[in-house]
């Protein structure tokens, strides 16, 4: 096999930077910057280059993963059975390929399916305990999401406890909750009067509802509620989704009734085109039709993929545009540095939603549309959510267009900005630009890094706007008058936020290099780097060579590394953190947990998720994967084709697990993990 091309490698990390920051934008801080579209493009180029190149797939893709980690405002809920997202399709042609690869491996003529609206809403899980509401969670990267209990609670179509003698002890229902559009507009109107900021649409609507930290507030929303699956479930007789959704709606839960038994493709087409032809009239936001196949038996024989059921699609609907002016072209400065170019347009209803605002990408994407300041544009709002300018039109031109120049100083620091010639995006390199230091500041105190409760945006944009925090290592000299300065900031938030601030002296070597920012290197490649260094001294010193010879690192993230640590600015930050208190433990110090001093081994592949992911979750239990088997491993995890470890393990005695028992074994021990 070839080794592939530092093109693809880097345009591979990229692509995953890149995809990374938008999940965030959209899962975390509900503030999208692209649109459907545009992050279906992305993302199926990502699958094709995995696809041509398997041996530069890793455990933190976005391949791998659903959605994004949870907001740090909020305490982590690990889901028993991982919350998976679902592959898109945009044709009747690429539904009846679906539909083909489906029948092909049931060895069936036809099958039926399930059809059911998709909501534009934030998907959530309840799990009921002995028939009593106990915790509610929303997805956040599908393994693990964030306590939306309080919240939930206040939703009154939710039951907080379920009136059926056929519930089994536990029960994970899952579901969307959403907004209706009437209500949208008439919780827009009243936010207007107020001289408040209006949500862009009902699903940012919902999402912002659903993350308040007073539940009052959440309670004063129009939030409703459909459900449609199940997690754990044991013993529950039922064997189809039909059943399923009958089940859900004996328990009083509310279930969508616009749903459809078909039997085979064309009968779901119907249906997908009557929703279409109907969705005006539907008092909530749809942007597709879920085909499910209905028969459970089925389901389990088509399994998944690492971030999607085989069993089931989502047909989205076509994007609906309009057509307005671009009065101008503002550029947004990310963590990384990294300039967006956002088009400021003449409000246009489009679905509608007003919109005033679009996403362009990058300055190539500009001049490649030829998108000038004062053009006629077509605006789509792709999936019906976020809106972008899909082409000018220059015959409607009047001659006083301007072109767009990325400019050559931040608009934010007036620091100097410069592309890389390897990629499209332009970058302001000042470390200390305002922009760039608080979206830093943020991700340092996110809940993978330094995890300071209290440290939100509003509170970072005070910090920064008043001068109290010019660097991040300035966090840590704040002191309690500063702070009681700030509007809304009371005596008990003060010393609550101090109280986090020193605790994250004593952060983790993982989590600090992690809190960093440094390009390239997620919380898998910061686990490796404290694996393989054990002190910041040691990595700060290494060679390119060493840091490529890591089984996690390729070579952009290994230069990356490298770039880092040559920058005189941050080993000065480095030195402030040390000067300032910070002195970062091994991992190992506190791999605490129900599987702490359990040490695994895997040998083949894994059908449900990649090696690298189950060693996370085995990690973040407490245990430790190693290489090699000896007397000192507890379990072997063998996946398909395993190697000559799993005759070691049978002659050593080690308890050997296939793939079902492994996962069952990580579901019983983080139900443990949190009683």
């Amino acid at each position: 096999m070839s080794r592939p091309s530092k093109r693809a490698q880097r345009e591979l990390e990229d692509l995953r930077n890149e995809i990374h920051e938008h999940d965030h934008r959209y899962y975390v801080l509900n503030q999208p910057v692209i649109s459907d579209a545009e992050y279906d493009r992305l993302f199926r180029r990502l699958l094709e280059l995995e696809t041509q190149n398997p041996e530069l797939v890793t455990a933190d893709s976005p391949s791998q993963r659903v959605g994004a980690p949870p907001a740090a405002e909020f305490p982590a809920v690990q889901h028993a059975v991982p919350m998976l997202s679902l592959n898109n399709c945009f044709s009747e042609q690429e539904l009846h390929q679906w539909d083909d690869r489906v029948r092909r491996m049931l060895a069936a003529e036809i099958v039926t399916y399930l059809c059911e609206p998709k909501l534009d809403g934030v998907s959530v899980e309840l799990t009921y305990e002995d028939g009593v509401l106990t915790t509610a969670s929303t997805r956040g990267d599908g393994y693990q999401g964030e306590d939306v209990t309080a919240n939930v609670r206040t939703i009154r179509q939710v039951p907080l406890q379920l009136d059926s003698e056929q519930l089994p002890p536990v029960l994970d229902v899952r579901g969307e909750v959403y907004i209706e559009t009437g209500a949208f507009r008439a919780l827009n109107s009243q936010r207007a009067e107020e001289g408040l900021s209006l949500f862009a649409n009902p699903r940012n609507a919902a999402a912002g509802s659903l993350r308040q930290l007073d539940p009052s507030v959440t309670a004063s929303r129009p939030l409703k509620l459909f459900c449609y699956a199940v997690g754990r479930a044991s013993n529950l007789a039922v064997r189809t989704q039909q059943e399923l959704l009958r089940y859900l709606r004996k328990l009083r839960l509310p279930v969508n009734p616009l749903y459809q038994l078909s039997e085979g493709v064309e009968e779901a087409l119907g249906f997908y085109n009557r929703l279409a032809g109907e969705r005006r009239e539907v008092p909530y936001q749809v942007d597709g039709c879920v085909v499910k196949v209905n028969d459970f038996a089925q389901r389990q024989a088509l399994g998944q993929v690492s971030r999607a059921p085989r069993w089931a699609i989502a047909f989205k609907f076509p994007s609906q545009e309009a057509v307005t002016r671009v009065r101008d072209i503002a550029v947004q400065v990310g963590r990384t540095g990294a300039l967006t170019p956002v088009a400021k347009l003449d409000p246009v209803t489009v679905g509608g939603v007003t919109v005033s605002r679009a996403t362009l990408h990058n300055e190539q994407e500009i001049h490649r549309k030829d998108i000038r300041i004062g053009d006629r544009v077509v605006v789509r709002r792709a999936g019906d959510v976020i809106p972008e300018v899909v082409k000018p039109l220059p015959e409607q031109r009047e001659g006083s267009e301007e072109p767009f120049h990325m400019p050559s100083r931040c608009p934010v620091c007036d620091g100097p900005v410069v592309r890389d010639p390897d990629e499209a995006l332009h970058r302001c390199h000042n470390l200390s630009c305002p922009a760039r230091l608080k979206v830093a500041i943020l991700h340092f105190a996110s809940r993978g890094g330094a995890d300071i409760e209290g440290l939100g945006v509003k509170r970072v944009d005070q910090l920064v706007d008043k001068g109290l925090v010019n660097r991040i290592s300035d966090l840590f000299h704040l002191t309690h008058e500063q702070l009681t300065s700030l509007e809304r900031m009371g005596e008990k938030s003060a010393h609550n936020l101090l109280r986090e601030i020193e605790a994250a002296k004593g952060i983790r070597l993982d989590r600090l290099i992690y809190a960093l920012g440094i390009r390239h290197v997620g919380a898998t490649g910061a686990r490796a780097l404290a694996s393989r260094f054990g002190s910041l001294q040691s990595l700060a010193q290494a060679d390119y060579e060493q840091l490529v010879d890591i089984p996690e690192f390729g070579p952009v993230a290994a230069q990356s590394v490298v770039d880092f640590f040559s920058s005189e600015d941050n080993r000065q930050l480095i030195r402030e953190l040390q000067e300032a208190g910070v002195d970062p433990h091994p991992a190992d110090a506190s791999s605490t947990g129900p599987l702490e001093q359990t040490a695994f081994v895997f040998t083949g592949s894994l059908e449900g998720m990649a090696r690298r992911e189950a060693a996370e979750r085995v990690q973040r239990l407490g245990g430790r994967v190693v290489s090699s088997v000896s007397s000192n491993v507890d379990y072997l995890i063998a996946g398909d084709s395993p190697g000559s470890k799993l005759d070691d393990a049978r002659r050593l005695g080690i308890t050997v697990l296939d793939e079902q028992a492994f996962f069952q074994l990580l579901s019983d021990y983080s139900d443990s993990s949190r009683e």
